[in-house]
């Protein structure tokens, strides 16, 4: 469901999507066709291949707070993409005309306040906190399986103390620590890319706006 939302908010708000560095920067090579025919479909899906095979019961609490970190990503992701597309289409808009900015020699604006005042890419940081909510229902994942002495058939269990569960964390927790390293390369890219374009201006507003995606952090 999660992910139905969040393809659905690439498509509604289209006109944003737009305005990123994956269209406006990034060209269409071995990189994205692979990633999007090949590593995506298979890598990204494996907490779901492994809850196929051993179902986990989150109960009420559980769900909400899966829920609770996707809804907490989707907010700081969403916002901040539609508050500096807000402020590129029109800046004396009533939402973002408050916001304070660097008057670049290049000719652009950069924000300096709300959202994008709080890390120079804040919204990388929505898009990974959903990420855990894909993770999260795995909980500590680890199975055995082996062949039942009295069907033949094959079993599944955490063995007889529970000694596999937390074994295939690197499994299905990969999702959620491979993205944080391409989000991490990405904000280097684009990095590079705003330095070589603002010059001094760029260094003024890493002085500024400190962070580059969790604030106190990194």
């Amino acid at each position: 469901m999660t992910q139905a939302i969040y393809t659905f908010d690439a498509l509604y708000n289209e006109p944003a999507i737009l305005t990123t560095m994956d269209i406006t920067t990034d060209g269409f090579g071995f990189m994205l066709s692979f990633g999007d025919l090949v590593w995506v479909p298979f890598v990204y899906s494996i907490q779901a291949r492994y809850l196929s095979i051993h179902p986990v019961e989150l109960g009420y609490i559980g769900v909400a707070a899966i829920v609770a970190v996707q809804l907490t990503g989707y907010y700081i992701f969403r916002a901040s993409n539609s508050q500096k597309n807000a402020f590129r289409t029109n800046p004396e808009d009533p939402s973002v005309a408050h916001l304070t900015y660097i008057e670049t020699k290049a000719g652009s604006r950069l924000l300096t306040s709300g959202w994008w005042g709080t890390a120079r890419h804040i919204n990388y940081l929505g898009d990974w906190f959903m990420s855990w909510s894909y993770c999260l229902p795995t909980l500590l994942p680890g199975y055995v399986i082996h062949k039942s002495i009295v069907t033949g058939q094959n079993v599944v269990t955490q063995g007889p103390n529970g000694e596999m569960a937390g074994w295939a964390i690197p499994i299905t927790y990969f999702y959620m620590l491979y993205f944080a390293v391409l989000l991490i390369h990405r904000e280097m890219r684009d990095e590079e890319k705003c330095r070589r374009k603002y010059g001094k201006d760029w260094d003024e507003y890493c002085r500024q706006v400190r962070w580059r995606i969790l604030p106190g952090v990194y």
